[in-house]
């Protein structure tokens, strides 16, 4: 339930995204902070969250985050101007570190017989979180004041703390030691820049998003060179590098690439007037039901992902998931033009993503000390985050150069080859033990 309440947080505005300037009295270019708020908080916070659960307490940092799912919430519900809203929507953002820690503390706790179904499914709750957010803001919008958005997602995210110190338990593995300040510092302002630079690449002058690129690079240069060094290290880089772990980041960057981009096409295509020729449509509420059952195939492939990993491994997990994703792109490029075939394709994709998001964090358990299990999930899902920016990135730089249909056809091409290009790279990763340890 937290990590399906922390992923409704990166769709939960979209519905509003044209209404903003007009009810915040802003700019269209201003008002896109609050997503890119949102994204550089949760990119910034995942992975010292991760750590700091290993250090002081899994359950703790739990607590923490889904505090900051309702603090955030309540600050946006006040909010009648753009800085408040974008203040609330930070806060927010740096509550994504609910998953990896609830799948590290799964690890802790759980039988091995019921550990890969949970794991599976917690992981899999970042695309399902996704997929339902848009209709569920949809209908609120169109029903109420859209501040309601914000005290709905305050009251879910009480229900979760709530049930945590209920029922989680805290995991008695810590990992202890100091944290790693410059690291988590050098490793923030990189991430900073090169995510304001992807998402600001087509907005942006070509000097000032080369510009962050550059010191994306040295950042990340210096910062490795101090992970290296440094005892305690934020992020254990030598663990990282191992050929398993790091292929399955590496394919999850492309995976998150794939998953993104239907939730970019697939909604213009219901709401662009029919008299256009390639539109549908279709109301903002039909819109977000369409891709309902997206969200519900992912949720019933979790366990079925768990089985074919127990049964055959992870990787190979991983491999038809990809798979999968890219058939249903494939099938994407050719069927567009009736709400059923949204509705098809939309749910191979799901599967696919249930399938693969599902495999991944056993790939990372598989690899890594029970100690560390927080912040190397934390890195996994920190490069999901990565993936899903530069799809946004991508497809937003198609859709404004490219005339519809073609650019939507584009962007399902695209979204069929990095499936394709994470169907690869899993190829090449080790095979490892069908139970997680």
């Amino acid at each position: 339930m937290g990590g399906i309440v922390v992923s409704l947080m990166q769709t939960l505005v979209i519905p509003l995204l044209p209404r903003f300037p007009q009810l915040l009295g802003s700019s269209p270019g201003d008002t896109t902070w609050v997503i890119t708020s949102t994204l550089l908080a949760s990119a910034v916070a995942t992975p010292v969250v991760g750590r700091l659960g290993d250090m002081y307490g899994k359950r703790r940092m739990l607590v923490v985050s889904l505090v900051m799912v309702v603090v955030g919430s309540v600050v946006g519900a006040l909010s009648n101007s753009l800085l408040p809203l974008i203040a609330g929507r930070v806060v927010q953002g740096m509550a994504v570190g609910v998953i990896p820690l609830g799948i590290s503390i799964m690890r802790d706790e759980l039988p091995r017989e019921r550990l890969a179904g949970a794991t599976a499914l917690m992981s899999a709750s970042l695309g399902v979180g996704g997929a339902l957010g848009l209709p569920a803001a949809a209908l609120l919008v169109e029903q109420s004041d859209w501040h309601m958005l914000f005290w709905t997602s305050a009251a879910a995210g009480v229900l979760a703390l709530v049930a945590v110190l209920v029922w989680v338990p805290e995991s008695p593995v810590r990992s202890g030691g100091r944290f790693d300040l410059p690291g988590a510092l050098g490793l923030s302002v990189a991430l900073v820049c090169l995510l304001l630079g992807v998402s600001k690449a087509s907005a942006w002058s070509g000097g000032a998003v080369t510009g962050l690129f550059a010191a994306a690079a040295a950042v990340l240069g210096l910062w490795g060179w101090w992970e290296l060094r440094t005892p305690q290290p934020l992020v254990d880089l030598r663990t990282t590098a191992r050929r398993q772990v790091l292929l399955t980041n590496i394919a999850s960057v492309s995976f998150a690439f794939a998953l993104f981009a239907q939730s970019l096409v697939l909604p213009q295509v219901l709401q662009l007037p029919a008299a256009t020729g390639h539109g549908l449509g279709q109301s903002l509420l039909v819109t977000g039901l369409v891709l309902v059952p997206s969200g519900l195939v992912m949720m019933a492939t979790a366990p079925v992902s768990a089985r074919i990993s127990n049964a055959r491994g992870p990787r190979v997990t991983l491999i038809l998931g990809a798979f999968v994703v890219a058939v249903g792109y494939l099938a994407g490029i050719f069927m567009l033009t009736a709400i059923w075939q949204l509705v098809v394709v939309s749910a191979v994709i799901g599967a696919g993503i249930g399938l693969g998001y599902g495999a991944m964090p056993a790939l990372i358990m598989g690899a890594v000390p029970t100690s560390e299990t927080a912040a190397a999930n934390s890195l996994n899902t920190l490069m999901r985050a990565i993936g899903t920016s530069v799809s946004s990135a991508v497809a937003g730089v198609v859709l404004t150069q490219v005339a519809a249909p073609g650019s939507f056809q584009l962007i399902m091409g695209l979204g069929a080859a990095t499936a394709l290009a994470a169907v690869a790279i899993a190829a090449f990763i080790p095979p490892v033990s069908r139970k997680i340890a």
